[in-house]
């Protein structure tokens, strides 16, 4: 697209006065900022016309990505950068007294997501757009997001994310595509035209109400969507009966509980209620998705039967996996299509990507409650696996363990992975290792049961937001020195590495990361009032608080640097700062006590002037977001992926650490094994047990961690500081932490892999002192990140899976 600086600076204004009544000088941040976005969004809406016009008229097929999170961040600076129009920006803007960067700056996050599964989510839905494949984002337009974390006292606290408060430019309400949701009654059966009809009543129906955001592509005419759906009433907003009599809360109480379905991302499922809502979340929007993906695309006139030919739904991870059910209940009962060309027809359009091997996140649901709540879905779920525990009997005759551990209802309990796997023509893990677990040891049973069904995409990231946008700095080096091919076909990446002893280069790269690091301490200085040193190691380790990440062995290591500086304050060591980042889930009392107990550290440290002599500072930053992404990854000179080996099912981070030329700790677990091939054993520092060390250990049950305990005399300490009060906080305060040590031995193999911990990270501390083989490292890592490049990984999906 071109526009020049005078149409920008015309068109700026003028939406500006259309919008707000305001001349530039009376308008505020906010009121530019909605102004330049709703501009930027006329920019793109004649290209969003177009590709959805192209799209009918062609009849191609189209990809829906079914996710209950897209971490988007902010758009106003992403969508400049993929319309081309960025720089150009900046300049009308500057000549007009204005800083792009403050207006974005105002923009806030949407709060539409937490972690890796996310952000992956956004980074496809951006690949897609800019490599021109019809694909389109579907899921929940939460009102309050996940939660705003605030530490309060070294403790996690939630508070509502007022994401929506100023409203969003971005998103348009389509209320003319709203659709209707059922919740709960009964189903009776009739004969009609000589075939079993299925009727539903006594139901409670609800409003799904789109809303649209368009997904730009880089440097092309396609315009995606993204349409996310927002839980209304149908009929009036409240009762008025009620409020006449003066009962307020009863008044508007089906209204609230309506759009609670809405409102949080992740509601705490550790009661009844919570379960119930996200149930609820989970049918609202896979229904609202497939309901207006079969509206649409009956006005192409094709028949039903074909619709396989022309859709493909991506599952991504086991939340949306009701879809295989859903789209059953509307071939057959809607459709009027026999049961078996149904199944056919669902199982060619839906695929499944698998996130995990860990049981709580591959999800089950009471008999009960699913039956109660969805009455129609749990017969179609029932009947899917009465067939296809034939179909297992059939193959295994008189194998009952085959079929109780294969069968999706089992126990009082439907298993909505089983039901992802059986329903699908295509089921991938996430990295090479994490596939090759799902196939040999979690997903044995069904990779025998199903030929060529299960594959491996290993995950990947835009290098347009993760690099062009967070390291403009970066991007300036790589153009000059290998010319921008990179930015299409990101393999061209590994033309750099041509220049890893490059002195002159390697300077370059070296005055980027420190201008980084000095502007983060400057962000931190005014943000968060703290002084950080730029010249120190930043140590990175920002992501989800979970046990299986292994925050605590972080933390550990710190507090043996401290004691060590404790007994000898003139070790020679690097000055180190190290910075943690992440949210724990409301209900994981164990991830919000390491928040705690990182802070706790962090103070202890931090004020304890005398002893550590500027050579240590422990970091934690509040509320990390993509924003907050952008700001710390650029700045990271080692990227903490740490997390115990066959737990990590891929990984993200580790992918854009690298690309920003961090250098990588980290155990043979996810991608960490993929990154280690690209880069090579040089330019990686890897530690801890691997696969069959960690396998091995769980099915001889052989792992004591108290043996650990007391061998070691750094470990005996470090964890009697959990309970000692050497912390300055209370003996109990961390005893669930130690319980989980030592009473509950260790789940995660914190203290086993301990010492070799240790020593990659003294390893660093001697790397590093090589300042020029340091840069060598960081060359490598951001010349072989191009593989990991959603891009590529869009790619693979769409020929091998999409068909697309």
């Amino acid at each position: 697209m071109y526009i020049d600086k005078k149409s920008i600076k015309r068109d700026f204004i003028n939406e500006l006065t259309t919008m707000y009544s305001e001349d530039i000088k009376g308008a505020s941040n906010l009121h530019k900022y909605f102004a330049l976005s709703e501009l930027v969004k006329k920019y793109s809406s004649q290209n969003w016309m177009r590709t959805n016009r192209k799209y009918k008229n062609t009849k191609k097929k189209q990809v829906y990505y079914f996710s209950m999170e897209f971490l988007i961040g902010r758009l106003l600076g992403n969508n400049l950068l993929n319309l081309g129009i960025k720089d150009v920006c900046k300049q009308a803007l500057k000549e007009l007294g204005i800083n792009l960067n403050e207006l974005e700056e105002v923009e806030s996050d949407a709060g539409l997501g937490n972690g890796g599964l996310g952000r992956l989510a956004a980074c496809f839905l951006d690949s897609m757009a800019s490599l021109g494949i019809p694909g389109h984002g579907c899921g929940i337009r939460y009102y309050y997001g996940l939660f705003e974390q605030k530490i309060i006292n070294g403790y996690q606290v939630e508070v509502p994310d007022h994401w929506l408060r100023d409203g969003n430019i971005w998103e348009t309400r389509k209320e003319n595509k709203a659709v209707k949701i059922r919740f709960s009654g009964n189903v009776r059966t009739e004969i009609k035209n000589n075939s079993l009809k299925f009727i539903h009543e006594n139901y409670e129906e609800i409003l799904a109400v789109p809303y649209d955001t368009p997904v730009i592509g880089y440097n092309t005419d396609t315009v995606n969507t993204l349409r996310l759906w927002n839980a209304e009433v149908i009929d009036s907003d409240f009762d008025f009966d009620f409020f006449s009599k003066g009962d307020y809360s009863k008044a508007v109480e089906h209204k609230n509980s309506i759009e609670s379905i809405s409102q949080v991302l992740y509601p705490d499922d550790s009661k009844e209620e919570g379960k119930l809502l996200r149930l609820k979340q989970q049918y609202f929007f896979v229904s609202a998705g497939l309901q207006s993906i079969i509206r649409t695309y009956k006005k192409m006139n094709i028949p039903i039967n074909e619709l396989d030919k022309y859709i493909a739904v991506q599952i991504n991870d086991t939340h949306p996996s009701v879809a295989v059910a859903e789209l059953m209940r509307i071939l057959i009962d809607e459709e009027e299509i026999s049961w078996d060309e149904a199944f056919k027809i669902t199982t060619n359009v839906m695929s499944y990507t698998n996130h995990t091997i860990l049981s709580e996140a591959l999800e089950k649901w009471p008999i009960y409650m699913f039956k109660k709540l969805l009455p129609r879905i749990y017969m179609i779920i029932e009947e899917i696996n009465k067939r296809f525990c034939e179909e297992i009997k059939n193959k295994y005759p008189n194998d009952n363990k085959k079929l109780n551990d294969m069968s999706i209802i089992f126990n009082g309990e439907i298993r909505m992975a089983y039901l992802a796997i059986v329903g699908s023509h295509s089921v991938n893990g996430v990295a090479k290792l994490h596939t090759d677990l799902l196939k040999n040891k979690e997903l044995k049973n069904f990779n025998e049961f199903y030929e060529r069904k299960f594959n491996n995409k290993t995950n990947g990231i835009t290098h347009r937001r993760w690099l062009l946008k967070a390291n403009p700095s970066l991007t300036k080096i790589l153009c000059e020195t290998i010319g921008d091919q990179w930015i299409k076909n990101p393999l061209e990446l590994e033309k750099f590495s041509k220049y890893a002893d490059d002195l002159n280069i390697q300077n370059k790269v070296r005055e980027v990361k420190e201008k980084n690091k000095i502007s983060f301490c400057n962000y931190a200085r005014r943000v968060y009032g703290i002084e950080i040193n730029p010249y120190s190691i930043f140590d990175v380790q920002v992501k989800r608080l979970h046990a299986y990440k292994r925050q605590m062995l972080n933390v550990f290591n710190i507090l043996n640097l401290y004691y060590k500086l404790k007994e000898n304050p003139s070790l020679d060591i690097i000055p180190r700062t190290f910075f943690f980042g992440g949210k724990a889930a409301p209900g994981y009392y164990l991830a919000k006590q390491i928040i705690k107990f990182i802070n706790t550290v962090a103070s202890k440290i931090n004020n304890d002037k005398d002893a550590i002599h500027g050579k240590l500072k422990v970091v934690f930053l509040p509320n990390y977001s993509v924003s907050l992404a952008e700001k710390i990854i650029p700045c990271a000179d080692v990227s903490e992926q740490i997390s115990t080996a066959t737990k990590e099912a891929s990984g993200t981070g580790n992918m854009k650490f690298m690309m920003n030329g961090a250098v990588t700790i980290a155990t043979l677990d996810g991608a960490n094994i993929e990154i280690k091939e690209a880069v090579g054993d040089k330019n990686i520092v890897i530690f801890g047990m691997n696969k069959e060390e960690v396998l091995n250990l769980e099915k001889n049950n052989s792992y004591k961690s108290n043996d650990y305990y007391y061998s070691d005399p750094r470990l005996k300490r470090i964890i009697n500081s959990l309970i000692d009060t050497s912390l300055n906080v209370s003996s109990s305060e961390f005893k669930d932490i130690y319980s989980s040590l030592l009473e509950k031995n260790d789940e995660y193999f914190v203290l086993k892999d301990f010492d070799s911990y240790v020593n990659a990270q003294d390893n660093i501390d001697k790397l590093y002192r090589d300042k020029n083989k340091w840069q060598e490292m960081c060359i490598m890592n951001i010349s072989k990140s191009g593989i990991f490049s959603s891009d590529n990984t869009i790619k693979k999906y769409a020929k091998d899976i999409w068909n697309v």
